[in-house]
């Protein structure tokens, strides 16, 4: 008769408190990322967006008082003195769009490419404004610099900045765990960045029709979007092991991503949220992404900067984490099989 061997004996449950707290905690994490993602959509609105009125100043005095008994606050008013002068300011992404008065009767000029939401809100004062100014009920709309045609709403653009993070920090990840030495890990993260930024970039533009402008400037903009992201959080793992790497992540996942503004416009997310997330590499990468597609590169320097910063602080992060660890500094690796040698 053949006998079975025992099985190894279960080790004892867990004590209902443990369940308890792993309840607690998962619960929190929902309600964080809940917060996090769906907040600034719940509470977009309109305000202190930058736009341009141009004609007499009795007329944009008038439509200057309609804006501000239609929405209160919500937008930013630069007076022109003719059309071309608001166009160029448009171009140049000063403001997002414009209300033209220089002929009577007042036009709007928007630019759905530099904010789909921005453009169409301006849309929809154009009744408004008829009205107001005691015009015809149907106010003219141009649009100056539009979305491509075979991507009018912008989807591919907006939908694009979450696969930029995640790759940034999948990148700091692996290349954390995979490969020894913190000069070849920041080397691998920059290759890793062109590479992906001309994939990706050629995905957005030839396949999706999402972009238009040059391919090489679109590629540029989208490898150091991902290049700022992946090596400062490289940084942060080097310096501080599962805890800086935890912070990048939260960082770039869960304050960056949902205040990029990609979707909508920096000026419509609640309060402070999108001066933030201007200044953090999800927000400047796609607003970097919207310049060099559809503005020839207008706009692009306060973004590059932001990314470039980003981009030296994780080298001297890394830098740092390197020469501590060959002094025999004691750092909580993600990979305790590692060596830290440069």
């Amino acid at each position: 008769m053949r006998t079975r061997a025992p099985l190894a004996a279960d080790p004892s449950p867990s004590h209902w408190t443990a369940v308890a707290r792993a309840v607690v905690l998962l619960t929190t994490a929902i309600s964080v990322l809940l917060i996090a993602f769906a907040w600034p959509s719940v509470r977009s609105s309109v305000h202190d967006v930058p736009i341009a009125v141009a004609g007499p100043a009795t007329a944009v005095g008038q439509i200057g008082a309609a804006l501000d008994q239609r929405l209160p606050g919500g937008f930013e008013i630069t007076e022109v003195a003719d059309t071309a002068a608001a166009e160029q300011l448009i171009r140049d992404r000063q403001v997002y769009g414009a209300i033209d008065l220089s002929s009577g009767s007042p036009r709007i000029i928007t630019a759905s490419a530099a904010g789909a939401a921005v453009a169409q809100t301006l849309q929809g004062i154009a009744t408004g404004l008829g009205q107001a100014t005691g015009t015809s009920p149907t106010v003219a709309v141009r649009d100056l610099v539009a979305l491509p045609a075979d991507d009018p709403r912008g989807a591919g653009l907006a939908a694009g900045a979450l696969p930029l993070v995640m790759g940034g920090l999948l990148a700091g990840l692996l290349l954390t765990r995979l490969v020894r030495g913190t000069a070849r890990q920041v080397i691998g993260a920059l290759a890793f960045a062109s590479t992906s930024g001309l994939a990706v970039a050629a995905i957005l533009q030839f396949w999706f029709g999402s972009l238009g402008g040059s391919y090489a400037a679109n590629s540029g903009a989208v490898a150091l979007t991902i290049a700022a992201t992946s090596v400062s959080i490289l940084g942060l793992a080097s310096l501080l092991g599962y805890v800086g790497f935890g912070l990048g992540a939260v960082t770039m996942m869960l304050i960056g991503n949902p205040l990029s503004g990609t979707a909508t416009a920096p000026e419509m997310l609640p309060g402070w949220s999108g001066e933030l997330g201007r200044l953090l590499p999800p927000g400047a990468g796609g607003q970097l992404l919207r310049s060099t597609a559809f503005f020839d590169g207008h706009g692009a320097t306060h973004p590059v900067v932001v990314l470039v910063t980003w981009l030296t602080a994780g080298v001297v992060l890394c830098l740092a984490g390197g020469l501590r660890a060959r002094r025999g500094g004691s750092v909580p690796s993600i990979d305790h099989t590692r060596t830290d040698g440069l």
